[in-house]
């Protein structure tokens, strides 16, 4: 029966060919609501106003490095309808090694098999946690199941100082360009 559809409705992945998203690097993540409904609060004069659910998603954001503790937050922010953060997995010798080395032969990471991000240390490991443990915490509050991410989430692999500095200073700003944003939609959930 887990051969019935043998990848067949699987989506090409966006993520770099042959880069280990587990690998020391600074992540820029964007993760967006399902239709970009503002589920997560405002703008007003040029600054976030977080609601209720914006609370949960800020606290969940803050609590990665708590949990993932071969991590550190960078620059971050809760728009209405979107996340922006830059996450550092930090280097640690061994750890590689260990993410290849499975104890049962039988182990292909469950019904996802190869493709289960969860035990591997990586940037979709993270985002994983993070978004289903946003998605528990919201619906507990409101248990209609309104809330939903959208698919997947976007990635950037910084790889200068100066695409750093850039993107955090981006991050930053994202407020105050709010009127500007293409993730400024109507469809606020307040």
């Amino acid at each position: 029966m887990s051969e019935l559809f043998q990848n067949k409705y699987r989506t090409k992945t966006l993520r770099l060919k042959d880069w280990n998203y587990g690998w020391d690097a600074f992540y820029f993540i964007t993760i967006c609501t399902h239709k970009g409904i503002w589920f997560f609060g405002k703008i007003k004069n040029q600054k976030m106003i977080l609601n209720n659910f914006g609370k949960i998603i800020q606290k969940n954001l803050l609590n990665i490095p708590k949990h993932f503790n071969f991590t550190e937050l960078d620059e971050h922010i809760v728009m209405p309808n979107h996340v922006h953060v830059i996450v550092r997995i930090l280097p640690h010798k061994g750890r590689d090694a260990i993410n290849r080395v499975s104890t049962n032969n039988n182990d292909r990471g469950g019904v996802t098999g190869q493709y289960n991000p969860m035990g591997k240390q990586t940037i979709g490991e993270i985002i994983r946690w993070y978004k289903g443990g946003c998605t528990f915490q919201i619906n507990q509050q409101h248990p209609n199941n309104i809330f939903k991410w959208q698919p997947r989430f976007y990635d950037h692999i910084i790889r200068s100082q100066e695409s750093l500095e850039n993107i955090r200073h981006y991050i930053k700003i994202n407020p105050e360009k709010w009127e500007q944003d293409r993730n400024n939609i109507t469809g606020l959930y307040y």
